[in-house]
């Protein structure tokens, strides 16, 4: 197989999130296994609604993600190559103008669903004569632009579905061109499609039937054909669409909540798969694995507590130097806290405790026993500090289990869980320690 050549086709009207993430790096992840190209296409010809602020926060998102692109273009930059198509398939009689309302073709519908027919466009408007081309233009309307379908049936070899058949003659003629001249996303995707090469359009089920019409018109146009793969769409735990919660689950969210840009890779790339779900370090490791016979059909669950679950082992394997910039304390206090933290902005909590004056939670019964640990305390504390100082307030004082460890926790740390107290007594240090078993802000 040549190298492949695929894109990813957001459309800058808002930040991406888990869905469109997932069609992106199944994509990068195929165009790295095979050594190919992977390109950025910015879907901007819903003018109105595109914005450039939309547009560089998609760059961000990826580039923290860790994805790279050979090659990146804007449609809006591109309108002269869609005219030229249009009129190519207007002079093939492939693209013809339609003047109903958007009242009257959905009336259109309506009488067929009553009649329990399929709700397909009539193709009324190949029978207007050019007189009545004319009234309706006199009346103020527009036309919009329908590809001419052949009414026959597609087939196609799908990379995750198999074999495929789509009979056109169940489906409308496609509006292209809007009647205010702009394009819908067929006809400037296919043009863009042709113009870059693209070897492989790999995008989620739900354009299985655009699939055919786009085969279509792909070959009204060029002799190049892509290759396709559907890949089932995301659900969440419940089983139910992530759409109406998509806004939780963007890159910019999920960012500023502290997961790591592997942890949600890690998870994308191997839900709805046939590999078990475990953390991958980079990319690459992701690529070497990736396979579309590893795919399945049923909808890949997203489970946000799995996410959570990747990040905290992310975190645990992570080692200081690649989160130096980004924790407070050094590589002691990192490496000792980094097994009780389930996202990057946990460390503050413990950077609190450890770092910071406090006063621990000492109860009036416990006030006595813990001065007496105080005294007891060397002036330097080595990691089997904390057991010895147990094992003599255990023989001093005859407390043991929780009434023994526990007002010694709360009193150092304010907290009833957390890092071994071996290595969260040697970062506190014998001074600080001493103060807050008296009862003292240290």
């Amino acid at each position: 197989m040549a190298k492949p050549i695929v894109r990813f086709a957001p459309s800058p009207t808002g930040r991406l999130h888990v869905g469109n993430v997932r069609t992106a790096l199944m994509n990068v992840l195929f165009a790295k296994a095979e050594e190919g190209m992977f390109i950025l296409r910015i879907d901007d010809t819903d003018v109105a609604r595109s914005t450039a602020e939309y547009e560089q926060g998609i760059k961000d998102d990826l580039s923290w993600l860790g994805v790279t692109w050979g090659k990146t273009f804007k449609q809006s930059e591109r309108f002269g190559m869609y005219d030229e198509a249009a009129d190519k398939l207007r002079a093939a009689g492939l693209l013809y103008p339609c003047y109903e309302t958007s009242d009257e073709l959905d009336r259109q519908r309506k009488l067929l669903r009553v009649a329990g027919k399929p709700p397909v466009y009539n193709r009324a408007a190949l029978d207007l004569t050019d007189e009545q081309k004319t009234a309706y233009e006199a009346e103020g309307r527009t036309p919009h632009w329908r590809f001419k379908l052949s009414g026959g049936v597609v087939t196609w070899t799908d990379m995750v579905r198999g074999e495929q058949k789509i009979d056109v003659s169940s489906l409308s003629d496609p509006v292209l061109i809007r009647g205010d001249g702009s394009y819908l996303y067929t006809l400037p995707s296919v043009v863009d499609d042709i113009e870059a090469e693209i070897t492989h359009v790999i995008r989620g089920e739900d354009h299985v039937t655009n699939s055919a019409a786009q085969i279509e018109v792909f070959q009204a146009l060029s002799t190049h054909l892509p290759t396709f793969a559907h890949t089932p769409l995301l659900v969440g735990a419940d089983g139910k669409s992530l759409s109406k919660r998509i806004g939780s689950l963007s890159m910019l969210e999920l960012r500023e909540q502290g997961i790591e840009p592997m942890s949600i890779a890690s998870l994308l790339a191997k839900i709805g798969t046939s590999d078990a779900v475990e953390i991958r370090h980079s990319l690459e490791a992701l690529a070497s694995e990736f396979s579309f016979t590893k795919i399945g059909r049923a909808p890949a669950r997203f489970d946000e507590k799995d996410l959570i679950a990747l990040n905290a082992k992310l975190l645990h394997e992570t080692a200081y130097e690649d989160v130096a910039d980004r924790v407070p304390g050094d590589a002691a206090f990192w490496n000792i806290v980094r097994a009780n933290i389930e996202k990057i902005s946990d460390v503050d909590s413990w950077a609190d405790i450890v770092l910071k004056p406090m006063s621990g939670e000492i109860a009036d019964e416990d006030g006595d026993f813990c001065k007496t640990a105080a005294e007891f305390l060397p002036d330097t504390v080595l990691p089997e500090t904390w057991s010895a100082l147990i094992t003599h307030l255990k023989t001093e004082t005859g407390r043991k289990g929780k009434g023994l460890f526990m007002p010694l926790r709360l009193a150092l740390t304010g907290q009833q869980h957390g890092p071994s107290m071996d290595d969260m007594l040697v970062l506190l240090g014998a001074e600080k320690a001493k103060a807050r078993l008296r009862g003292d802000t240290a």
